[in-house]
């Protein structure tokens, strides 16, 4: 319920932030044009009827204004631009507006706030995204030199690409051409740097999930299958509070349930909705690829079992049981596998949650 006397909605870009203002006491309206510096936007709002609470759309300025304001004491919300309610018939947007525009939802408390991650946790999120930059780097890399070689009729056919031997035959490859070796040499260094670069980012992230503020739930959230310390350190930081969410709420986050236009007696359920983390989302469908295969308590899943505490064992286990009945079921009916893939995503994020919030 909004309590303050003033609301400010902010229109935030790199280089500038427009501001409007409302008192709700005299209606008066106030709006202005600031540089994005921190200070001079605190020393602004601290200039106007107080108190004030301030409103902005999440975007790529980050978190570093809602948590300044917040530690001089000024209510801020961070919005989400998805969420935000407009007139149909509303065909004209200008920054103006749209700071005039949050000023009113934040009066009226119609506005959905995202969660602001602690800023431990927006490190570890960035250091697990810059590993997935990596992963797709290194894949484009593989895909350059790939696709030189095979153009010049040159293809690797003993054997598992990427591995220690066929390493080994792209070293041994040359060109009588001097700019052909020159671009062959140039694309083979950058997969070399990539996967170095990969392979670090690796290291640091196992360091983390074995030993941060992290490191209970990616051990609960490791005894299911597919979900190791990248995967469990991802999910950790992205989805940040668990508690926000409910077993079946929690596929909606990332996307995974069905899109739906129904009026009245009908309904249509369509693809995915593929809203909200896509990063999630991934690591979710990837791990669902797991379950395929005949369940089998080896080596692996043991090691992170002896990690984590008796009761997520045991919820792991039976999570592991359940989804890979519910692969054999889609078997059964024939799905395809891409379409059931996703439904066991869909299911193994409710799993996940409920290792998440588990007590020890």
């Amino acid at each position: 319920m909004f309590t303050e006397r003033t609301s400010v909605g902010l229109d935030v870009h790199a280089r500038s932030v427009v501001a409007a203002a409302i008192d709700g006491v005299t209606g008066e309206f106030f709006r202005t044009r600031l540089t994005p510096s921190h200070e001079e936007i605190r020393s602004w709002v601290n200039d106007l009827p107080g108190p004030a609470a301030v409103a902005y759309e999440a975007g790529p300025t980050g978190f570093g204004l809602y948590r300044h304001l917040m530690a001089t004491g000024i209510r801020c919300e961070v919005v989400a631009p998805s969420k935000l309610q407009r007139p149909s018939g509303d065909r004209v947007k200008t920054d103006a507006r749209d700071a005039v525009h949050l000023a009113r939802l934040l009066r009226l408390d119609e506005f959905t706030a995202v969660r602001v991650p602690t800023v431990d946790e927006e490190n570890a999120r960035d250091l697990v995204r810059a590993r997935e930059d990596a992963r797709g780097d290194l894949m484009r890399a593989r895909h350059r030199l790939s696709k030189l070689l095979l153009r010049h009729g040159l293809v690797y056919s003993d054997g598992r690409a990427w591995t220690g031997v066929h390493e080994a035959w792209l070293r041994r490859q040359r060109f009588e051409s001097h700019a052909l070796q020159l671009t062959y040499e140039s694309d083979f260094e950058a997969v070399l740097t990539v996967q170095a670069r990969r392979d670090r980012l690796n290291e640091a992230i196992a360091a983390m999930a074995a030993d941060s503020e992290f490191t209970p739930i990616v051990r609960r959230l490791g005894c299911l299958r597919g979900i190791g310390d990248l995967t469990g350190l991802a999910l950790a930081v992205e989805v940040g509070d668990w508690h926000r969410f409910t077993g079946n709420s929690i596929g909606s986050f990332v996307g995974l349930v069905p899109s739906e236009y129904s009026s009245g007696a009908s309904r249509v359920q369509g693809s995915i909705t593929k809203t909200g983390n896509t990063h999630v989302r991934r690591l979710l469908v990837e791990a669902a690829w797991h379950h395929r295969a005949r369940y089998v308590i080896g080596k692996t899943i043991q090691d992170r079992w002896e990690l984590a505490p008796p009761a997520a064992r045991a919820r792991g286990d039976a999570g592991n049981r359940r989804l890979h009945q519910r692969w054999n079921t889609f078997r059964e009916r024939r799905k395809r596998h891409v379409v059931a893939n996703v439904a066991i995503a869909r299911e193994l994020a409710g799993w996940c949650w409920s290792l998440a919030v588990l007590e020890e």
